[in-house]
């Protein structure tokens, strides 16, 4: 009707997607759905949305969100553009008012609104269909928590996530690929719907054999020369996201290999009291325990002591170190997947200490601060050096700290961070000679 037919790939997911249990109900809660940049994705949530309008009863709940209100509100405008132009412009009525912005469509008394993260829209109401667009953009979980309570009482309720991949801070889209992926492989069939259109990893970027494989719109609404062209015209990386749907590479390390060489001391020691810290890879594949301590000229000695796969050896490792040493406590975050080891710890007799989220942040960026001014010392260790090459920024509420979902094993850069600061904390910043 809106004089746009899906394309096949747009057929697939509304088809799937739109599954019913032998009741009626929706087969899944939530449908995830990643595709190249101009793949169509506009034009299959429009159609989700009238749908949901027009085809589901009396007074359907919609909510559109994309990076934020000003985003949802000019896609929403585009929306109502479209459809205006149609034999469906007829059944509806806009509101524009700000901050109460709706498509009425008549006869179903049915609504379509714009909300955006940290809004209340989402709050103490019913909720039948949300669909959070562009979701790379989403910091957090903040409309998902708005969303399900708003949801629970509404059996035929869907939310739709959907999305080009994003960079280093997309952590809310990232997961949900990362387990949409591992349901896929799973064979999981239980509530979650999910969809990807993307080159792999091996797949030669500047091949057009590569553009073919992964964009659904290719041929159809967009061509080989125009992508030629942007391919030509954009940085690797942002092409690689945008249109190959591939996770943005990370940039530059937030250490660069200068600044770090110039605190390389291969023959450094600790003279002081040393502090251990420990810390765990989030798929529990690896550990490290690194340590800190002050030298004779005051600056702070780092270097790992151990890291193996697994993380069975780590309560013995740290209780033999304790009793080698008898350090300062072992520092970890008990929000990070090392926090499961301290009953284990506190039933060896090692005594820990913890770090909170804001304590978190002010290690890291002490860290970077003692790196920079070279106030540290480090042996040159290729597990640390390899770590900090891979060490990027995540957005930790008014400050930063090291991204886990890199590509690489940064737990020795962790622990020698909360190392650092546990020393840092227990000296107020003055050595301990022994």
């Amino acid at each position: 009707m809106i004089g746009q037919p899906f394309m096949p790939w747009q057929a697939q997911v509304a088809n799937v997607a739109g599954e019913l249990l032998a009741d009626g109900r929706p087969a899944y809660r939530e449908v995830r759905v990643t595709v190249p940049r101009q793949s169509g994705k506009t034009t299959l949530i429009l159609v989700i949305e009238v749908d949901r309008s027009l085809n589901w009863g009396q007074n359907q709940r919609s909510l559109y969100a994309a990076q934020d209100r000003n985003n949802s509100r000019a896609k929403w405008e585009e929306q109502i553009d479209l459809l205006r132009q149609t034999p469906l412009g007829r059944l509806l009525a806009v509101r524009r008012q700000a901050g109460a912005e709706r498509m009425l469509w008549k006869g179903t008394g049915s609504t379509v609104g714009i909300t955006a993260s940290g809004e209340a829209s989402g709050h103490g109401q019913t909720l039948d269909l949300a669909v959070i667009d562009e979701a790379f953009a989403q910091r957090d979980e903040r409309l998902m928590q708005a969303f399900r309570p708003a949801q629970v009482t509404r059996p035929n309720a869907q939310i739709w996530v959907v999305s080009t991949m994003g960079g280093e801070e997309s952590l809310f889209l990232h997961d949900r690929v990362d387990d949409g992926r591992a349901r896929v492989e799973a064979g999981e069939r239980q509530g979650v719907c999910y969809f990807e259109w993307s080159a792999g990893d091996d797949d030669d970027p500047d091949d057009p054999a590569t553009w073919w494989g992964c964009m659904p719109a290719l041929g159809r609404t967009v061509t080989e020369e125009v992508i030629k062209a942007d391919h030509d015209a954009m940085e690797p990386s942002e092409f690689s996201r945008a249109y190959l749907n591939r996770r943005a590479s990370h940039g530059r390390p937030v250490i660069d290999a200068l600044t770090w060489a110039g605190c390389r001391e291969p023959h450094s020691q600790i003279r002081g009291l040393p502090c251990f810290a420990l810390d765990v890879t989030p798929d529990r594949s690896a550990a490290a325990i690194a340590v800190s301590g002050w030298r004779d000229d005051r600056r702070r000695h780092i270097e790992v002591v151990d890291h193996r796969p697994s993380t069975e050896w780590v309560v013995d490792r740290l209780r033999e170190l304790e009793r080698r040493w008898h350090p300062l406590p072992v520092v970890l975050d008990p929000a990070s997947p090392a926090g499961s080891l301290l009953l284990e710890l506190a039933a060896a007799g090692v005594a820990t200490t913890v770090v909170n989220t804001r304590e978190y942040g002010q290690a890291c960026g002490a860290f970077f601060d003692a790196v920079v001014a070279g106030a540290v010392a480090h042996l040159d260790q290729p597990v640390l050096n390899t770590a900090v090459a891979a060490a990027r920024k995540r957005v930790l509420g008014d400050s930063y700290a090291w991204a886990r979902k890199t590509g690489g094993d940064i737990s020795p850069l962790v622990a020698v961070t909360l190392a650092a600061w546990g020393l840092q904390k227990a000296g107020q910043g003055s050595p301990q000679i022994l």
